[in-house]
């Protein structure tokens, strides 16, 4: 009791050490630590250090293509805006933070990877922060930061074990998570304690782990054939661009060894032999997928061109035999067979963690390559399996998404629950970017941009504004301007590999640009240039094949769509299509379930005129409860 009323004392009167001193010495007395820390941590946040934001001091040695930063400022609004400021508000703010982080206040913590979330709410947070400024959000980020900070022991240990059961399990996992959250809060803030408690990890890691005297292997420190703790490679390799200290490269370096350590995963040699995932170790996805961003990471920083190409040869296998039509992969976690695509409940299908691991995958492969095949899996995925893991209604998650039946959403703390919104908080990387410096559009969704292009060594201030009734129509309108005015410089419209007839028009001038390529549009920018895009989205029916032999579903643009039974008033029969079937109409006089989110909805008409069924975005079906259905049964 003396000692909660001290550190209360200390705490209301601003003088964070000395409480920072009694939480550390008495981290069993929980109420103390709840409450105190919480309330200490905007003061250990005062220190902002934002007047100048720190830069990676090690630069990659292969050229991006393609601008994983996000622009100057971005506002998104539209279909993808809703999804994103949902995100915000009834996720990243609800987020329930003494759950979060009583692994670390009180160890052990209640699960082996409860560790994993906060990390993974720092770098979503520290996302959405940079692109919204919400207040809010900030406040409690700084809070949250602080707390996790405060828990770290002298020698480094950020985990939520017992030293008993150090390094098994998920541990070396947890600081994986650590280092990636407190890089992207050191990243938006500056605030030098972030970046040194990512250093006595990295520190820590390097001392543990290794071939010399008396070091660990890390193969048999985490699960699944040692990949859960080799995917701590790609976190390692930013820490080492941001400190420029070498031997957390040599240390990366060591894993990319250790995978063929005795009972290792072989990684880069089974692709490389293969040529399939489900080869790879045990065909765990969400944990190989992990360590290939970090292999495509060391590609960048090495230029070991294995590397690269083992990374390709798991992108191609799992397009073409083991990604659902939704841009996810898994059933019940793992790679399975060749064209094994099973999608009901039962399947445990589409991880969410997975999805949103093989965006980052396929945004490294197009940063180093520039190749529009994986951009076009980061769309399809975005649209169709991230944005259905997520209820816009209530922000909870399904960490299976099935295509086929009821989406077991759950506001529950799970790693999906933590990964999913960190894919959602990617999205303004992908609506407008520069690549190869080139200002492009890439989604066509709402929004005000500003941005800073360099023209001859010289900066000009862009201004963007996009009004677009995307994805239900086809069609935008672009406004540029640019400071100084008068000024030549190329602007890039991606054609989706889906569209037909993509044509731009500024004044009498018109563009036409071929599917799955960059309209490149150079010309001297006056204030107010007006650039009209319209283009078609054909309906595509994509066959069942193995899984569903007997199915077809319909897509649209980048969407696919389903059918949910709290919409449609009969039920699911088979359905034939129309010869020639090119589009869907929209039904504007549907009858939404209450406090449904989003508006695209379109009906089926066979050749005699009579309405079959209503059809949804995947991404929205099922959010009311209903029952989901994509394959459709084909008569």
């Amino acid at each position: 009791m003396y000692i909660k009323k001290i550190g209360y004392y200390y705490v209301s009167n601003y003088q964070p050490q000395m409480a920072l001193f009694l939480i550390k010495s008495f981290t069993r007395l929980n109420t103390l630590l709840l409450l105190s820390v919480v309330a200490l941590s905007p003061c250990l946040a005062q220190n902002t250090g934002d007047s100048k934001l720190p830069q990676a001091v090690v630069p990659f040695v292969i050229k991006a293509h393609y601008n994983t930063g996000f622009p100057v400022k971005e506002e998104l609004s539209g279909y993808l805006g809703q999804r994103y400021y949902d995100n915000l508000e009834k996720r990243l703010l609800q987020i329930d933070e003494k759950e979060m982080l009583a692994g670390f206040l009180n160890r052990p913590g209640k699960q082996d990877w409860v560790g994993e979330h906060v990390g993974k709410y720092l770098e979503t947070a520290a996302n959405t922060w940079e692109v919204t400024k919400d207040k809010r959000l900030k406040t409690q980020m700084d809070r949250i930061a602080a707390t996790l900070i405060s828990t770290q022991l002298p020698d480094g240990y950020l985990g939520t074990y017992v030293p008993a059961h150090y390094w098994t399990s998920w541990d070396v996992w947890v600081h994986k998570y650590d280092i990636y959250g407190l890089l992207a809060y050191y990243r938006i803030t500056g605030k030098p304690e972030a970046l040194a408690t990512c250093k006595k990890i990295g520190d820590l890691l390097c001392r543990t782990f290794g071939d010399g005297p008396g070091q660990r292997d890390i193969i048999f420190a985490g699960e699944h054939v040692g990949m859960a703790a080799t995917s701590v490679l790609d976190p390692m390799a930013e820490l080492y661009r941001w400190t420029g200290d070498k031997k957390y490269l040599d240390f990366c370096h060591y894993i990319l060894s250790a995978y063929d350590h005795p009972k290792g995963p072989r990684i880069i040699k089974t692709l490389l032999e293969e040529k399939q995932v489900n080869k790879v170790a045990n065909g765990k996805a969400y944990e190989m997928l992990s360590n290939l961003v970090g292999v495509v990471k060391m590609y960048r920083l090495t230029g070991e061109k294995e590397l690269l190409q083992c990374a390709q040869i798991a992108f191609d296998d799992i397009v073409a035999k083991r990604l659902y039509i939704s841009g996810s992969a898994s059933d019940h976690e793992y790679f399975k067979a060749d064209f094994d695509l099973a999608a009901g409940n039962d399947a445990n299908m589409g991880e969410g963690c997975v999805t949103t691991t093989w965006i980052q995958l396929n945004t490294q492969l197009f940063t180093v390559t520039g190749n529009m095949k994986y951009f076009n899996e980061i769309e399809r995925a975005v649209y169709n399996h991230l944005l259905a893991a997520e209820n816009p209604q209530s922000g909870c998650v399904s960490y299976y998404t099935p295509l086929m039946g009821a989406k077991p959403y759950s506001c529950e703390i799970t790693c999906c629950l933590s990964s999913v919104p960190r894919g959602i908080a990617f999205i303004p990387w992908f609506n407008y970017t520069k690549i190869d410096n080139i200002p492009s559009v890439m989604f066509y969704e709402s929004a005000s941009i500003t941005d800073t292009i360099h023209q001859k060594g010289k900066p000009v201030q862009l201004q963007l504004n996009i009004e677009s009734s995307f994805p239900e129509k086809g069609q935008c309108v672009i406004r540029v301007n640019s400071s100084p005015a008068g000024k030549a410089f190329p602007f890039q419209l991606r054609v989706p590999y889906w569209s037909t007839d993509f044509r731009a028009t500024i004044g009498q001038q018109a563009y036409t640009g071929a599917p799955g390529e960059l309209l490149k549009i150079t010309r001297k920018w006056t204030a107010g240039d007006q650039i009209n895009v319209t283009f078609k989205m054909p309906v595509t029916i994509i066959h069942g094949g193995k899984s569903y032999p007997n199915s077809i579903a319909f897509q649209r643009g980048p969407q696919i769509l389903s059918y949910d039974e709290n919409i449609n008033k009969s039920p699911l029969t088979g359905i034939k299509p129309p010869a020639g079937l090119s589009n869907l109409p929209a039904d504007k006089n549907v009858q939404f379930p209450a406090a449904w989110i989003g508006s695209g909805a379109y009906t089926i008409v066979n050749s005699a005129g009579r309405k079959e069924i209503i059809l949804v975005p995947y991404a929205d079906a099922g959010q009311s409860g209903g029952r989901v259905d994509t394959w459709l049964p084909n008569q």
